[in-house]
């Protein structure tokens, strides 16, 4: 065979090669951790059904309230950018563990909605004691990751929450909340 007609389709053929093996991507599943400081779960996803199983009758979880807009910081009582914030109080004698939450939204005017659930691992709440869980990508206590890309904060229309949160031992607590009518997430 002739050899100047091998140098090049040698060179092409290595040149497909190195081309195909610099397009594949490693894919990997998320990371999440249990850390007392919150979930670093990255991806969070709508689900079709709620998988929360609590069947307790036992009264002891309260949500104390429950916004997605107008949202304050429950430290410093400054105004914060729109999350969904929920505050829970434990009214047992015992501290609650193993928090679940599930919500869904849904906008107002085309009745569309998402559905999304969490374990929210290292979130405890001594008795007597009142927490806030923050679905809002930042990191620290009470802080869990949100979907960005939700209803929540794409709708320009109102979008409704109903939302349910689980402890083990005691019955679940169920509030609503409300994001009016605009832009997905103004700073107050």
């Amino acid at each position: 065979m002739n050899r100047r007609l091998l140098v090049p389709i040698a060179l092409v053929a290595s040149l497909t090669v190195a081309g195909l093996a610099g397009c594949q991507a490693a894919v990997t599943a998320p990371a999440s951790s249990s850390a007392a400081s919150g979930s670093t779960t990255t991806a969070v996803l709508p689900v079709d059904s709620n998988p929360i199983v609590n069947a307790s009758t036992v009264a002891g979880l309260t949500i104390v309230s429950a916004a997605a807009e107008d949202n304050v910081d429950p430290v410093t009582n400054a105004a914060i950018d729109d999350r969904l914030q929920v505050t829970v109080r434990n009214d047992t004698t015992s501290e609650l563990t193993s928090f679940e939450v599930y919500y869904v939204m849904t906008d107002v005017t085309t009745g569309q909605s998402e559905a999304y659930y969490q374990a929210l691992p290292g979130f405890t709440l001594a008795a007597g004691a009142t927490g806030t869980l923050s679905f809002d990508g930042e990191s620290g206590p009470g802080h869990f990751p949100e979907n960005t890309f939700s209803l929540y904060r794409s709708s320009k229309n109102q979008v409704d929450f109903t939302i349910e949160v689980s402890a083990a031992g005691v019955q679940v607590a169920n509030a609503t909340a409300t994001k009016g009518s605009g832009e997905g997430d103004a700073a107050d």
